[in-house]
């Protein structure tokens, strides 16, 4: 490695001594750069190879103006790879392609093998189908196994085939919570030809929140998992060096806020300031009384607020938390002295030169709500009852729309006769906004804005103590006062770790919440990624018979649309505590403050300040039952896992052995057909728009999670294989059989394709012919007519979870374009890694002012290296043309070489066959 600005060290640290890249002889400059800007600076002085890493890219970093719009591109290095079993699968499946088609190529398979630290962590395929009684916890985690059986095998070859991957098993925790209690190391030491090297903790992974990590100080953030697979090979990523938005805190939190009160303020001012492509960082005076915890509730939240990543420094509470959760002491000096040698210590007044500052007194915050779509939809609680009312209005219109427009069909019916595919006849009940429903020997009426779902689950709020042990408090409260949760509420509790039970038994709360139906349902992400379970039949019949407008609440990060239930519209995210209180209200447009929860046995009117515990006694009880020793027992043995994990066949050698019959793991079709000389930059004409889409629309729209339904093109293709209904499983725990999740692209059931009005779900037109038809059989008949594909989209497209599958199922589609008013970072990125084209409208254009309809033949002008802009010309069926410019969304070198091998992974495949 060169070594251009002689910052090769020693240090000097517990008597021994350490290589180091020293920036202490770097300057002033140096030493004004923000902290993460700090930590990337470290990041090229030590990977300089005069190839990716070059001495005027660390001159660009020294010399880097805050105010200047991103211009020079880096090369940034993860220490680590860090993986969740959704996006990891898939992950694991095209390196398994890869060794097929390096060993078909010529070259050796095993070269194709993680070269830095991959750890996989099993926590997105537990789903709720128990709950709210004893046995849910292991009702769930038979079904995961049985379900998950082919994936768990795949997992164990690959960690058994590939060196450097470790698998963290089922039931251990959430990913982003066991990184910050046990896997992150903040500063590495390590051990090459007998001598220590020690540098900053940094990592890529394959989940949007792996920024949870950055309140430990430590830099990442979530790529897809194209990038991260590349980057387990020892490809750099790629990066513009990006502005930094800076923070400050000061003041503390108020009697009867939460940290998720905060995040959900800092979530809406951050949004509404705009720092989608920035990093932000934490400062200020008020960092000093902030626990750990609240900062990584805060950290875990940055893509919801836009930011690549958002960062805290290190400082004596980072040490503090480090040394709970059981970190040798040695390590803690390490990180300590090194921290401090290189500028990244907190110190009380420090202050580096941002790109823009904002300041919060966390006095300010109030409790607070989002929803009931997006997570920046910040709503103070004193409000709630009223904005939740008119957003149920709102819902309840659409629905009175469409009885009246049924009304219409039903006339025309009646006066022209039946059709061939007539509506069927109206029920008037079905827009009366209640239901009687009978459950469990209950008899009750089920009403507009019940809330249905109500889960303590993400990582976001189940890593906080105080939270949790918030809402079991409530629950304690509640439970002294006989008041309970109304019966057509679905409870869970599935925390991040089993460190969370550990202090609820300690503080002798866990009765309290299995007493309101908040069993332990399992250790994983659940509800907030769309593993919340089917409703009750009785329950769910009655949504959908009779239209109800249903809510959801939990304490997760996401709420985007389709996502948390299918018979779900409006969903909340909240503070465990909050979860718990509206659960027992049983609905979510009701004024907490002023109305009553629930009645007692005799009548009385239970309140909110009735079951809400202190700040004080919340406090007094974190420090009481969360201890160092919780942490040293639950991840004593973290990789060994139950004797179902135990149990599970391992299959060998070092390529994979295919099954063909399976309906989990398939073999990537991305390297079919696959040459040794790069295709070059394809031309796309004569493309046809498969989707025409507004604004926000997500991965989640894109790529769904959750149920996947019988008659969608999935479960049709599930069922023609022999796998019945009830073992589906869900969209996220196929993402290994590309034959699925190719089906559910743009298969959400809230998707709203402008090329078919008046529908919801993965429908659009077909071209020229105009006929309605799947989105995925559209798809293949224009694949066998050999006619490209492109998509239209608003703002924001692909926002929401770094799904690569979002990118893949696009790609497998035959979509060769997006044209988009704008992307979100890691879809736009995923996009380029999987071969597609990201264009973007000039500013102040859309699909909407152009008057593109969709119905046009969309041509692209030839494209050329580095190429800025393009020329698109769209023809419709009379042969009028409109011209337009688009911007080239390719935004560096390094993603141009990627497009021109039509995928990241083609790329880095060729270039090893080359060496």
């Amino acid at each position: 490695m060169n070594n251009s600005f002689d910052t090769q060290k020693q240090l000097t640290i517990n008597g021994e001594q350490f290589h180091i890249h020293s920036l202490q002889g770097l300057g002033d400059q140096a030493k004004r750069l923000p902290f993460s800007l700090k930590i990337l600076l470290e990041n090229l002085l030590r990977n300089e190879d005069g190839v990716n890493i070059k001495k005027q890219d660390i001159k660009a970093l020294l010399n880097w103006d805050s105010q200047a719009k991103p211009s020079a591109e880096v090369a940034f290095t993860p220490a680590r790879v860090v993986m969740q079993d959704f996006t990891g699968v898939p992950a694991i499946v095209d390196l398994a392609a890869m060794r097929d088609a390096m060993e078909r190529l010529g070259g050796d398979p095993a070269k194709i093998n993680p070269l830095s630290p991959a750890e996989l962590v099993i926590d997105h395929s537990v789903q709720v189908d128990g709950y709210g009684e004893d046995g849910s916890f292991d009702l769930n985690a038979k079904l995961e196994y049985e379900r998950n059986k082919e994936r768990y095998e795949f997992l164990r070859w690959g960690q058994t085939a590939f060196d450097n991957l470790k698998v963290v098993p089922p039931a251990t925790g959430i990913v982003h919570q066991v990184n910050l209690e046990y896997l992150a190391r903040v500063v590495f030491n390590e051990e090459r030809n007998g001598q220590r090297f020690a540098y900053p903790d940094t990592l890529v992974g394959t989940d949007s929140h792996t920024t949870m990590i950055n309140g430990l100080g430590v830099l990442g953030w979530g790529v897809g998992g194209i990038e991260a697979e590349a980057a387990m090979l020892g490809q750099p990523i790629s990066l513009l060096i990006p502005q930094v938005v800076g923070m400050k805190l000061n003041g503390r939190l108020p009697e009867g806020t939460t940290a998720t009160d905060l995040v959900l303020t800092v979530t809406e001012i951050l949004r509404k300031h705009g720092v989608v492509g920035k990093f932000v960082e934490f400062y200020g005076d008020g960092l000093a009384d902030l626990p750990l915890a609240d900062r990584a509730t805060i950290a875990n939240m940055a893509p919801e607020y836009g930011a690549t990543c958002g960062i805290f420094p290190i400082d004596d509470e980072t040490i503090n938390y480090l040394r709970l959760t059981n970190r040798d002491e040695t390590q803690l000096k390490l990180i300590e002295d090194y921290a401090k040698h290189q500028g990244l210590w907190r110190n009380d007044g420090d202050e580096a030169n941002y790109t823009d500052t904002l300041e919060l007194s966390l006095n300010d915050v109030v409790p607070s709500l989002a929803g009931p779509k997006r997570p920046q939809d910040r709503i103070a609680l004193d409000q709630a009852g009223d904005i939740i009312g008119k957003h149920l209005k709102g819902f309840q219109d659409e629905r009175l729309a469409k009885r009246d427009n049924s009304d219409e069909q039903q006339a025309r019916i009646e006066d022209e006769g039946p059709t061939t595919n007539p509506d069927e006849p109206i029920n008037e009940a079905q827009f009366m906004g209640a239901a009687k429903v009978n459950f469990k020997g209950q008899e009750f009426e089920l009403k507009d804005g019940a809330c249905v779902i109500a889960a303590i689950t993400s990582c976001t709020n189940t890593s906080n103590p105080s939270v949790i042990l918030a809402a079991g408090l409530v629950a304690k409260k509640a439970r002294q006062l006989g008041i309970n949760v109304k019966p057509w509420v679905k409870t869970s509790l599935a925390p991040g770790s089993q460190v969370v039970t550990d202090y609820l038994k300690n503080a002798d709360l866990m009765d309290d919440l299995d007493a309101l139906g908040f069993n332990l349902v399992g250790y994983g992400c659940t509800t907030c990624i769309g593993n919340s379970g089917p409703l009750a039949d009785e329950i769910s019949e009655a949504i959908q018979q009779h239209k109800l407008v249903v809510s959801s609440i939990l304490s997760g990060n996401r709420n985007f649309e389709g996502r948390i239930h299918q018979d779900v519209k409006m969903n909340f995210l909240a503070s465990p505590p909050l979860v718990v209180a509206y659960a027992i209200a049983g609905r979510t447009d009701i004024d907490v403050y002023n109305e009553p929860l629930a009645q007692d046995a005799n009548g009385n009117d239970i309140y909110l300040k009735n079951i809400w515990p202190s700040v004080s006694e919340v406090n007094e009880l974190v420090k009481k039952t969360v201890t160092k020793e919780m942490f040293a027992t639950s991840y004593g043995n973290v990789y060994k896992g139950d004797d179902r994990w135990q149990q599970i066949k391992i299959p060998d050698g070092k390529l994979y052995d295919w099954n063909d019959a399976s309906t989990y793991i398939k073999k990537a079709p991305f390297f079919d057909g696959m040459s040794i000389e790069p295709p070059g930059i394809p031309a796309i004409s004569g493309a046809r728009c498969l989707a025409k889409l507004g604004d926000s629309v997500t991965t989640d729209h894109i790529s769904p999670a959750g149920a996947i339904k019988a008659s969608a093109p999935a479960g049709e293709y599930l069922q023609e294989n022999g796998v019945e209904k009830s073992q589906f499983n869900s969209y996220g725990s196929r993402r290994g059989n590309h034959e699925v999740m190719m089906r559910g692209t743009f298969a959400n059931v809230r998707l709203k394709n402008l090329l078919a009005p008046g529908t919801e779900g993965g429908v659009t037109r077909t071209q020229p012919d105009d006929e309605l038809a799947s989105i995925y059989d559209a798809a293949m008949a224009y694949q066998q007519q050999g006619v490209p594909l492109v998509v239209l989209a608003g703002a924001e497209y692909g926002t929401g979870s770094s799904r690569d599958w979002a990118a893949k199922g696009s790609l497998l589609l035959g979509i060769k374009a997006v044209i988009a008013q704008s992307y979100e970072r890691i879809h736009r990125s995923n996009l380029i890694g999987m071969g597609v084209l990201p264009l973007q409208f000039k500013a102040g254009e859309s699909h909407e002012s152009l008057g593109l309809t969709g119905q046009e033949q969309f041509d692209i002008e030839d494209l050329f290296d580095k190429t800025k802009e393009v020329c698109v010309i769209a023809t419709n069926n009379e042969g009028k043309k409109v011209s337009f410019s688009a911007d080239v969304r390719i935004d560096t070198p390094k993603e141009w070489d990627y497009y021109k091998h039509g995928g990241i992974l083609q790329y880095v495949l060729r270039n090893m066959l080359s060496n």
